[in-house]
């Protein structure tokens, strides 16, 4: 059995999608979550059951923990002390980082305890901070294998422990040809790597044949409302192109913590009849409706002031899967997916360039019929999860058979 351990179950698209097709593959697994999700953006009664089942480790119940680390050291022996050693010696990126994975520690013998007597042939964990330190010492004190799919805040921002992890995983999923470079500066061995492209579904997604005359000019975008997205560079970048008399609306689908402080960057900019900021999570059932509604997708990543950064986003394959061009930026995984037959790629933080790419597309429809196609193939061709995810069943299965 495979035990796959994720920040909040299905709260994650991309965990939904991966885990549809584990299911389809017939690879057995136990979903595990640290906290369950506030929402799932799916609304597949598939997916609800997945999310029935998760076990959550939060809220941790507080008695059970307690006796857990308790009986640790009688119950997994020599391997609870290694463990032990391990969290007060081994490489850290700082004291608050080794106080942290000390405290994961303890959650892990509090959750290895209670899978002990199961049938336990592999530990993965989905991201690798939080989730992959409790990870890392579950597969430890239950003596089994372990391996991990590294994104982006948790590399970068909020990384802890991530030498350690890499030393002693089983096998590290790279989800682009930037994460296996980045692995290989960070001591990991070429043999443990392997590239995992973050697929879709791309049977769920029609290929657009012709576009509306009234979507000719649309600009859609969408995702959380957050500082990575580069949506506020967006937003000026519409500006620009209105001070260019360019003729075009832009419709940004999602929510988050930024929702207002972007409103209020369209209202200052005079966008309000351009640029609209739906205020609602979009939906994964719903996103071929809302594709087929415009002429281009834009998401110009950034990195965030705070190190969070997207490591290849799931909605720019689902966009050129619907046969939208693609703009976004030249950032960690993207130039993975995008390349000049496929889309357009910009630097990063650069209203201006990205106002000019729109432009270009917006003033020239065989141009983006071009790279609308360009940008399906490419889907099609790497990132379509009927194969996508070959490398991890296949190293799931030999887990299983070992």
């Amino acid at each position: 059995m495979i035990h796959y351990l994720t920040t909040n179950g299905v709260g994650n698209a991309w965990v939904g999608n991966e885990l549809r097709i584990l299911q389809r593959e017939g690879v057995p697994f136990v979903l595990h979550a640290l906290e369950r999700p506030e929402v799932t953006f799916f609304e597949s009664a598939e997916i609800e059951a997945l999310n029935r089942d998760t076990r959550a480790i939060y809220p941790l119940p507080v008695l059970a923990a307690l006796v857990s680390c308790f009986a640790a050291p009688f119950v997994f022996g020599q391997r609870y002390w290694s463990a032990l050693w391990n969290g007060l010696t081994g490489p850290r990126e700082s004291f608050w980082v080794r106080l942290k994975t000390l405290g994961h520690l303890a959650i892990a013998c509090h959750w290895a305890f209670g899978v002990r007597n199961e049938p336990v042939s592999h530990i993965h964990s989905q991201w690798v901070h939080s989730g992959g330190s409790v990870a890392m010492y579950g597969a430890w004190l239950l003596d089994r294998p372990w391996s991990f799919t590294g994104h982006a805040a948790d590399l970068f921002r909020e990384r802890m422990a991530l030498r350690d992890k890499i030393e002693r995983a089983d096998f590290i999923v790279c989800i682009s040809e930037f994460h296996r470079q980045f692995y290989l500066d960070e001591g990991a061995r070429p043999e443990q790597l392997v590239i995992v492209y973050c697929g879709i579904d791309v049977a769920h997604f029609s290929f657009r044949e012709k576009e509306a005359p009234e979507h000719a000019g649309q600009i859609l975008s969408s995702g959380r409302l957050v500082e990575k997205k580069g949506f506020a560079y967006l937003i000026e970048a519409c500006a620009e192109l209105t001070a260019r008399g360019v003729d075009f609306r832009c419709t940004i689908a999602g929510s988050g913590p930024l929702e207002a402080v972007l409103n209020e960057q369209v209202t200052l900019s005079g966008l309000d009849d351009i640029v609209t900021i739906t205020g609602e999570p979009l939906a994964q059932e719903r996103i071929p409706e809302f594709m087929n509604g415009g002429a281009i997708y834009c998401l110009p990543c950034v990195e965030a002031s705070d190190g969070d950064i997207d490591g290849l986003p799931q909605m720019l394959m689902e966009a050129m899967a619907c046969g939208l061009p693609a703009v976004s930026t030249d950032l960690v995984g993207i130039p993975d997916l995008i390349d000049e037959q496929a889309g357009i790629l910009v630097p990063p933080n650069d209203a201006k360039a990205l106002a000019d790419a729109l432009e270009g597309l917006l003033a020239s429809h065989e141009r983006r019929e071009l790279l609308a196609r360009g940008g399906r193939a490419r889907v099609e061709s790497s990132f379509n999860l009927a194969n996508a995810l070959d490398p991890l069943v296949a190293r799931f299965r030999e887990r299983l058979g070992a």
